[in-house]
């Protein structure tokens, strides 16, 4: 009877400790609390990165049908040829670019809309200049909206590794860069 209690003894130890190994990993591995935090912090990284991406979009297509309506005007009001030669060419420029940043947005299921009412009043500040200051308001404005959409290009080329982007970005600013040397050098002549 001595050895009986004896082998049991042991073999209930190994048992019992077999059953709280097994409990405490499966807790660990099922976890609520720490696969919850995991997820959120996988989420919102995602989040972080088409919040990124949906900024992009919306203020390309902004600053693009900005500089488009400028154009615009510019085409009808300047007094130089070379305003109206070149806000020409940056306006079919910008409306490429504005009908690929739609499409992708779309594909995206992201909605455009203009909500950058600042780009409005500079619009109408170029409208009502006279025609004599309409080339330099013009070229002003031309000229830091230009700026302002390479900075976003540059800004995304660095925040995403989307290929999409990347390539509409590579696509794009080489003529931005180059529009943007055009303009300061009609502004050199009116100063």
């Amino acid at each position: 009877m001595k050895a009986m209690f004896v082998l049991k003894a042991p073999f209930l130890k190994v048992f019992f400790l077999l059953i709280i190994i097994l409990s405490v990993s499966s807790c660990n591995n099922n976890n609520p609390m720490e696969t919850n935090l995991k997820n959120e912090t996988f989420t919102s990284t995602r989040t972080d990165k088409e919040q990124v991406e949906t900024y992009f979009f919306i203020a390309t297509a902004n600053l693009s049908k900005s500089i488009i309506e400028k154009s615009q005007i510019a085409q009808k009001k300047a007094s130089e040829s070379k305003v109206k030669e070149v806000s020409k060419k940056i306006e079919e420029q910008q409306t490429h670019l504005l009908e690929e940043v739609t499409k992708i947005a779309n594909h995206r299921l992201i909605i455009v809309t203009d909500i950058n009412a600042t780009n409005n009043e500079n619009l109408y500040a170029i409208t009502d200049t006279n025609s004599v200051n309409f080339d330099k308001a013009y070229t002003n404005s031309i000229a830091e909206s230009l700026a302002d959409q390479i900075k976003i290009f540059e800004s995304i080329s660095k925040e995403t590794n989307d290929e999409m982007i990347l390539k509409l970005v590579l696509q794009y600013l080489p003529g931005d860069y180059q529009f943007l040397r055009e303009t300061e050098t009609i502004r050199e002549n009116f100063n």
